[in-house]
């Protein structure tokens, strides 16, 4: 059942500016033995994160970038662990999810996945912008490269994003045939397959495709239904086409299916049950649960095509086209109590779809490089769910109370943008960039009270006592976002820049909002349809980013590193979030209420150093090479501002989520021959300091500082044809959380005063624990 008619697919007109240009990362002039030990250095990657081509050297950005190899190498399996090697950067499954992404970069993104929030990070696969989080924490499979820019993006292509970007760029298709037939075994029953080919067609038109399956048994167990928790169980396939329909344009047809049927991932109770007569203790495992919702299975379908055109017209002048259409739908059990008791129990659906095109005009001289251009997007998320609240109903005498939840947001947004270059001197050049953005959001929003049980969308037939919300808001927003940088080239292989960006998200309207709560907010004695508005939307949140950095390349680029500082001035930080609702005044809250304000302003500083060197290379015997790679960021972030539901500044109560101050990371690679083939061994660690779940500090979600350290060996052949790898991750066995659910208020004497519910919700979800994987690979 749906309660909407969603966007229809329509072609928007845009045009855009960009040069779509990648170069290997300080280039250097080898000899051919060490070309062939380039292709195992850390700092060997193809970069676009100008659009154009320059040496990552040149570029005025903080930009991280990692090929296929590198991350194969590191063991990376999924888009999280970029974070163990970025500075400042956190990625995290969602919590009560599976492949939901919840995102920060500097201190800036988005935590909550439903619908009607903006992303503070952008996620790109193969530059089509991901609108929502879900499906978005993609496995690393197939992939030539990923990089992560930080700070506002939004001037060069795709979306405006106010904290950073990150591209997903899968591996191009091969003139040669190509077949490659990767399998892992491991701990917990881990059992993957990952097989992939390129096959020329003809001389102008190649064919590929990628299939992989990702199967492990759980890290533990629901202790109440006997499923697994932790599982894995995915499929996901890709296909890709491309033709040079003449010397001078090329199409690139491409389209990827995923099917995660793992379990509901549920969550570890930190502290006992708060109502008798039951007294659940709290489990001795963090991976185990006693969560006994069973509404409706797990399940994750996503799918999406892209066609992409470039065009050539002269040796100035590129045209490219990209045309994307993505969907996705899930269900999931989520038991926010983590108790086989109904208190707080909440099923839930989200489908999501999005349409997006833009139409680039590329131009590239020799002191003028530039763009200037349109998006468009237009885009719809639902999300419907139950709240059931069965044991404070029956406390209530209203048998299997439940509050449930319809909103539906639709986005329809195109921007202009532009952004040149121009090189004032060999040494000397100055960027400046814009960025003009137009949102439409549309909102409907359905919140209704019944007693019974689930509702027909989780096989219900409940009796409605009552409709709480009734919503339906439409509201504008425009930004116009500027970017000014300047570079000088110290050397020919080091620069200094000074950046300034704007970045901006945009506002909407909470999903999860309840009228009925609304405020009476000029004390007139009624609510009036405007401060029912009010309370249901927030407004845009802007951020403004100066950066100063130096980036060097030397000993003919065995040694390259950046250093970056920055200082962020946030404001009207949009802070989502959920309170019981007391819907008779009895006491008791029997229902909730989202809660999105911009409450928020906050500056935000920091430093960040990273870079890669070849500290041992004897190409006399046979060309042994020793790499390290290392990344050191850390923030100072703090809110000057932050208005609480009373309108009292508690600033000094509030921290920003998410946002260590310390991220660190230091890797070792060593190379050399070995039994007639190639060994390779690497090891890293990666440090993250104390970091807080929420703004409000809680002792048992906030995660004291950890430190990770994973290890890997891989031997292939002579002809790189057979690779056997044996990787460990964790080695330490840490335990960190990386997501919870707090719907308790922590007392001075250390009682919990529960306030959505009566047995007390204050659960955390955690990050893998010790692993093992063996691996073998072959290409023909």
């Amino acid at each position: 059942m749906k309660l909407y008619t969603p966007h229809s697919v329509r072609l928007a007109l845009v045009s855009a500016i960009a040069l779509t240009a990648g170069t290997t990362a300080y280039a250097q002039e080898t000899t051919e033995a060490e070309e062939a030990q380039d292709q195992r250095r850390f700092n060997t990657v193809t970069v676009t994160a100008q659009r154009r081509e320059q040496s990552l050297v040149d570029v005025p950005l903080s930009v991280s970038a990692f090929d296929g190899e590198l991350l194969a190498d590191l063991g990376v399996a999924d888009l999280t662990e970029i974070a163990k090697i970025t500075p400042n950067v956190t990625l995290e499954v969602s919590r009560g999810t599976n492949t939901t992404l919840s995102a920060f970069i500097r201190g800036v993104g988005q935590q909550d996945p439903v619908a009607g929030f903006e992303a503070g990070v952008g996620i790109y696969v193969d530059d089509v912008y991901l609108n929502r989080p879900q499906g978005a924490v993609l496995d690393v499979y197939d992939v030539e490269r990923v990089e992560v820019l930080r700070g506002p993006q939004g001037t060069l292509y795709g979306r405006n994003t106010i904290g950073g970007a990150i591209k997903y760029v899968t591996r191009g298709l091969s003139d040669e045939p190509t077949y490659e037939i990767n399998l892992k075994a491991g701990t917990y029953n881990q059992l993957d397959g990952v097989v992939t080919t390129s096959l020329p067609v003809t001389d102008t038109f190649r064919v590929g495709a990628a299939a992989a399956s990702f199967n492990r048994d759980g890290f533990g167990e629901n202790i109440v239904t006997g499923d697994e928790n932790y599982n894995k169980k995915l499929f996901g396939a890709r296909l890709s086409a491309e033709w040079d329909a003449a010397d001078n344009f090329q199409l690139r047809a491409a389209a990827d299916y995923s099917l995660d049927k793992s379990n509901a991932r549920q969550g570890h109770r930190l502290i006992p049950d708060q109502f008798p007569p039951f007294t659940y203790p709290v489990l001795g495992d963090v991976f185990d649960t006693r969560a006994g919702l069973e509404a409706v299975e797990q399940r994750v379908e996503a799918f999406g095509g892209s066609l992409v055109a470039e065009w050539d017209l002269n040796d100035n002048w590129t045209i490219k086209n990209i045309l994307a259409y993505r969907e996705d739908e899930s269900t999931s059990p989520i038991d926010f109590d983590s108790l086989p008791e109904a208190d707080l129990d909440v099923p839930a659906i989200y489908e999501n779809d999005q349409f997006s095109e833009e139409l680039q005009f590329l131009y590239s001289s020799d002191n003028l490089n530039g763009l200037v251009g349109l998006y468009y997007l237009d885009a719809n998320a639902s999300t419907v769910f139950d709240v059931l609240l069965a044991t404070t109903g029956a406390v209530l005498g209203l048998p299997g109370l439940n509050a449930q939840t319809f909103g539906d947001v639709g986005t329809e947004t195109w921007s202009l943008f532009g952004d040149f270059t121009y090189d004032l001197t060999d040494q000397l050049s100055v960027s400046v960039g814009a960025r003009y953005t137009e949102d439409t959001r549309t909102s409907q929003v359905l919140r209704r009270t019944y007693i019974g049980g689930f509702s027909e969308f989780f096989g219900g037939n409940p009796t409605l006592i009552a409709t709480t919300s009734d919503f339906n808001g439409e509201a504008d927003f425009d930004d116009f976002s500027p970017r000014l940088s300047v570079g000088y080239k110290v050397t020919p292989d080091s620069n200094v820049y000074a950046t300034y960006s704007q970045g901006f998200k945009g506002g909407s309207f909470d999903p999860r909002g309840q009228t009925t709560a609304a405020p009476d907010l000029n004390q007139d004695g009624t609510v009036s349809n405007d401060e029912v508005f009010t309370f249901m939307q927030f407004d845009p949140e802007e951020v403004d980013s100066y950066e100063v950095g130096y980036k060097a390349s030397q000993f003919n680029g065995r040694i390259n590193y950046s250093l970056a500082a920055f200082y962020s001035d946030y404001k009207d930080v949009q802070v989502p979030g959920s309170i019981g609702v007391d819907t008779d005044g009895d006491g008791v809250n029997d229902s909730f209420s989202g809660v999105t304000t911009n409450a928020g302003a906050a500056t935000i500083r920091g430093v960040e150093f990273e870079g890669t060197a070849t500290v041992a290379e004897d190409m006399a015997n046979a060309g042994d090479l020793l790499n390290i790679g290392w990344s050191l960021g850390y923030l100072d972030a703090e809110y000057d501002e932050f208005i609480d539901a009373f309108g009292n500044d508690v600033s000094d109560q509030r921290v920003i989520q998410n946002t260590p101050d310390w991220t660190a990371n230091g890797r070792i690679s060593y190379d050399t021959p070995f039994a007639g083939g190639n060994l390779l061994l690497n090891t890293q660690l990666s440090y993250r300091g104390e970091s807080s779940q929420f703004e409000v500090p809680n002792p048992f979600l906030d995660q004291e500082a950890y430190t990770l350290w994973d290890a890997s060996v891989r031997w292939e052949t002579a002809d790189g044809r057979w690779g056997f790898s044996l990787t460990g991750k964790n080695l330490t066995d840490e335990e960190y959380i990386v997501a919870g659910y707090n719907f308790v208020t922590v007392n001075p004497n250390g009682t919990f005063t529960p306030t959505l519910g009566l047995e007390g919700t204050l659960t955390g979800f955690y990050g893998d624990p010790r692993t093992v994987t063996a691996g073998i690979d072959y290409k023909f």
